[in-house]
């Protein structure tokens, strides 16, 4: 009795230490947000900010060409993801329903390029920016960031296409629907999970790039984590106001999760193991 009791325990026990040990990170971070100057200071840690103020978020939010970089990480990250996932539906479906010379080495391809490190790619990337005179463009980001999560868009939707019974697509075409409207009707709708998954997958990674535009980008033409590391006041460090920064900047990435959560994590398992 004592042993399956204790069986049970230490497991819960392990988790609730892994998860204060990641959660706390976050917390003193945005609880830093909220503190004032002196509780930040304090030799005396402030756990809990009683007299809260919203001052830090007004510095960060009044930065010179703040709002710039936001629409800059949105634009990007955006426009990014769609491209990605726009290609990655014609692709998988091309994997998972149709037969043609050199299928398995384009599938081959995909994973080599999924598992290659894309910092292999940042010269290449800087010198054709640099000759096409694309420096401190939108674009080759925009271009770059859907190259990175395009393996990973490809790999998975492809495992719920070929999932999805060829009868069902087969059957809407008998009923008179060409092949494409048989795959918007038919193939589409069922792919919502794998939609989910890799769009907060690629969300994620288009949104906390910072290399490439530390090189590529400088000015107006920065985004959100490149103006973050070397955001100063007049004065200095405000840690305050860089903790209200980085809250903002997690914000949207934790709200899409809490939204997808659910959905994104059955898509990326179903995903992997079908087809």
């Amino acid at each position: 009795m004592r042993r399956s009791l204790f069986g049970r325990t230490w497991p819960n026990v392990i988790a609730v230490v892994l998860i204060v040990f990641f959660i706390f990170p976050v917390y003193w971070m945005i609880a830093t947000s909220f503190k004032k100057d002196q509780d930040i200071t304090s030799k005396t840690p402030v756990f809990i900010p009683f007299s809260a103020t919203l001052e830090h978020y007004t510095t960060a939010t009044g930065a010179e060409n703040f709002w710039t970089y936001v629409t800059n990480s949105v634009v990007v990250t955006v426009s990014a993801v769609l491209l990605s996932l726009f290609i990655a539906t014609m692709a998988s479906f091309a994997l998972a329903r149709m037969k043609f010379r050199g299928r398995k080495g384009f599938v081959l391809v995909v994973m080599m390029a999924q598992m290659a490190p894309w910092e292999v790619m940042t010269i290449a990337v800087y010198i054709i920016s640099r000759d096409n005179d694309m420096l401190n463009s939108l674009v080759p980001l925009t271009l770059f960031y859907m190259m990175m999560v395009l393996p990973f868009t490809i790999w998975t939707l492809r495992g719920f296409i070929a999932a999805v019974p060829k009868e069902l697509e087969e059957s809407a075409m008998v009923d008179g629907c060409t092949r494409p409207q048989a795959f918007v009707k038919v193939i589409f709708p069922l792919l919502a999970p794998g939609l989910m998954s890799t769009s907060l997958f690629g969300f994620i990674t288009a949104w906390n790039e910072f290399p490439l535009v530390l090189i590529l980008n400088k000015d107006e033409g920065k985004t959100l984590p490149l103006w973050l590391s070397s955001f100063k006041t007049a004065f200095g460090n405000d840690w305050g106001a860089t903790m209200a920064a980085s809250t903002m900047f997690a914000l949207p990435v934790l709200i899409l999760f809490i939204f997808l959560q659910r959905k994104a994590v059955g898509g990326l398992t179903d995903g992997a193991v079908k087809g």
